[in-house]
C-alpha cells in the first residue's frame, strides 16, 4: 500500500511507499524536501477536552495587554518643549532665535554634528517662528555674513534640513 499526499511547496499528488512515512523525501515536480506524512493506520486520536480556565487565563491576558498597549499609546503624545523641560515654554526675541538658526546652519556646514544638533533642540520649541525665519533667510538673495562663505545650493539644503526637523 502507498501514501498518497500532496506537496505542501507545489501541490502536485505524490505517492510514497508505507516506507517512506514520517520522513522527508524530494518532490518529482518541483525538487523540494517535502514531509511524507505517516500512513494512517484507522487508529483514531483522542483529543484532550478544552481546559476552560487555561482559555478564561488567555482571554484575560490579551484583554490586559490591550488596555496597557492603549494606555501606553495614548501617553506618547510628545508637548511641545525642548527635552528634559517641564512647563510652558519661555520666550525669546525673534533675534535670539535668528541667531540660533544661524549658528545651526553653520554648525552644520563645519560638520560639527554634535553642536548642531543641540542648536536645533534649541530651536525645536519656537516652531512657527523658526520657519519664518527660515523663509526669510531662504529667499534672501544676500545671506547672513556668517553663511557668506557656505554655498547657496548647500545652504538651501541646510535649511530645508532644519525645517523638516523641527517640523
Amino acid at each position: 500500500m502507498s501514501i498518497i499526499f500532496h506537496c505542501e511547496y507545489c501541490g502536485k499528488k505524490m505517492k510514497a511507499p508505507d516506507s517512506s512515512g514520517g520522513k522527508r523525501e524530494k518532490c518529482p515536480a518541483c525538487h523540494n524536501k517535502v514531509y511524507v506524512p505517516a500512513p494512517d493506520d484507522g487508529e483514531e486520536l483522542k483529543l484532550e477536552p478544552l481546559d476552560s480556565e487555561y482559555e478564561d487565563k488567555q482571554r484575560q491576558l490579551m484583554n490586559e495587554t490591550y488596555n496597557l498597549t492603549q494606555e501606553i499609546l495614548l501617553e506618547r503624545e510628545v508637548p511641545d518643549a525642548p527635552p528634559g523641560a517641564a512647563g510652558p515654554v519661555p520666550q525669546i526675541s525673534e533675534k535670539e532665535l535668528t541667531k540660533n538658526i544661524i549658528l545651526y546652519l553653520k554648525q552644520m556646514a563645519d560638520g560639527h554634528l554634535d553642536e548642531a544638533i543641540k542648536t536645533a533642540d534649541r530651536i525645536a520649541p519656537y516652531r512657527s517662528q523658526a520657519v519664518d525665519i527660515l523663509d526669510t533667510i531662504a529667499v534672501s538673495e544676500m545671506p547672513e555674513p556668517e553663511l557668506a562663505d557656505v554655498p547657496l545650493q548647500v545652504l538651501s539644503g541646510l535649511i530645508r534640513n532644519l525645517r523638516a526637523r523641527i517640523s
